[in-house]
């Protein structure tokens, strides 16, 4: 429901999702903003949260402000500074005598105290989260949760790790922040940096591209809820890939992370149905597939593969890409994709990787062939039980003619999912199949 703005308030009419979608979208930046101003990555976080709940209790009421951004970022300065001064002062008090004249650490902002930074921090906190000083678990765990807004859940379900084990990993990585002494830098200060440690950046820029396209396959097919997508996710994921780029744009990994994002998200439109139901690739109306951003995606692999070290990202576009040029799901050269699996699964043999070869191998050599490769999956720790492996293998059951064994598949893979629209998509296919 959208409410009126009283005379004088600062901002136009807003209706409540707006406002949500808004606040999730600014959170990483206003906690970026913090983090480079103050340090105290966690005390940040908590001020953050609570110029949120302070957002959530006035807009509706009082209008929202005409710079949302700068508003969150100067009460959450306030709430944060007014923390340090009175752990400053408890501090002093401990550690000093009255007579003696406390010595003030708390360091004062800078002149326009509470306005927002031209820039967005958001990309430094990116990288600020993915610092070297954190295990590598640890710090796409801690990237995802302030730089994704993703949930601990949702990051457990991203990673095929249990919840309890990633809460784990998240409250070490903050206490980890706490006493780095590494300082809060930009991307661009990274590449100054690259001479001197180019192993650490090497590293350090694997994890952002890990943590981003993370975000975007949790934007694209959300693990749970009412909604297939998260269109906020997977678009805030391509922003940020496109400011990587622009600082290295001769990476060929960063290429094609964005170019496997942009031939991925030119689907979109076609993936729902008036009624929000799931579409398969092979039933979507292409012509409501964003041709633009097919164009552009197909640039950038193609570029990035002809003067570039070839790697996963690379491989996964190329991949997409002879998906989104295909004219219709009968004209997908699947001899194409599955040579270029083979070569992603040599790269890298992880379990989704495997699962996408062994729908390859179904479209080339048949149904069969592909099942005896997902039972070697059964047991991998990562993927055994996870709802995709159930679909793929009741798909490739279906297409063998096994009706029961592909009902029973379609079921335990209902079951398992915690998003709605998978759930009714994968309920009907298995009351299609007849007894």
């Amino acid at each position: 429901m959208t409410r009126s703005t009283a005379p004088g308030s600062p901002g136009p009419p807003i209706s409540e999702p707006a406002d949500e979608d808004l606040l999730r979208r600014l959170v990483p930046q206003v906690l970026g903003a913090l983090v480079r101003r103050y340090g105290h990555f966690d005390a940040a976080e908590d001020a953050v949260q609570e110029a949120l709940l302070a957002a959530a209790r006035q807009w509706p009421e009082e209008g929202r402000p005409r710079n949302p951004r700068g508003w969150l970022i100067r009460v959450a300065s306030r709430r944060l500074t007014d923390q340090l001064r009175s752990e400053d002062a408890r501090r002093r008090r401990e550690e000093t005598a009255a007579a003696l004249t406390p010595r003030d650490e708390f360091v004062a902002p800078p002149p326009g105290e509470g306005r927002a930074p031209a820039e967005d921090d958001t990309l430094a906190l990116l990288f600020l989260c993915c610092s070297a000083d954190l295990p590598a678990a640890g710090r796409i765990a801690l990237t995802l949760r302030a730089v994704g807004g993703l949930t601990t859940a949702e990051i457990a379900r991203a990673l095929l790790v249990p919840e309890a084990t990633m809460a784990q990993r998240i409250s070490r990585a903050k206490r980890r922040i706490k006493t780095s002494p590494s300082p809060f830098r930009t991307a661009e200060q990274e590449q100054e940096q690259k001479g001197k440690r180019e192993r650490e950046g090497a590293a350090r820029l694997a994890d952002v591209l890990h943590v981003l396209y993370l975000i975007f396959n949790e934007g694209y097919t959300a693990s749970s809820g009412r909604e297939l997508q998260r269109a906020d996710l997977a678009t805030e994921a391509i922003r940020l890939t496109r400011a990587v780029h622009a600082l290295l744009p001769d990476d060929g990994e960063v290429a094609g992370l964005l170019a496997l994002m942009l031939l991925t998200d030119a689907r979109r439109a076609a993936r729902t149905g008036p009624d929000g139901s799931l579409i398969p690739l092979a039933e979507q109306d292409r012509t409501l597939w964003d041709r633009a951003a097919v164009t552009e995606g197909v640039a950038l692999v193609s570029d990035a593969l002809t003067r570039t070290s070839l790697g996963p990202y690379q491989l996964r576009a190329a991949i997409a890409a002879v998906h989104d040029e295909a004219a219709s799901d009968e004209d997908t050269d699947w001899a194409e994709i599955l040579a270029l699996y083979e070569v992603l699964v040599r790269l890298v043999p992880g379990p989704v990787e495997r699962l996408g070869h062994a729908v390859a191998v179904a479209m080339v050599h048949g149904p069969r062939r592909a099942l005896e490769l997902l039972a070697a999956l059964d047991d991998d720790d990562h993927l055994a039980g996870h709802h995709r492996l159930e679909a793929v293998r009741a798909h490739l059951l279906e297409r063998a003619g096994d009706r029961a064994a592909a009902r029973a598949a379609y079921t335990k893979a209902a079951g398992l999912t915690l998003s709605a629209p998978e759930r009714r998509y994968l309920r009907s296919r298995a009351a299609r199949i007849p007894e």
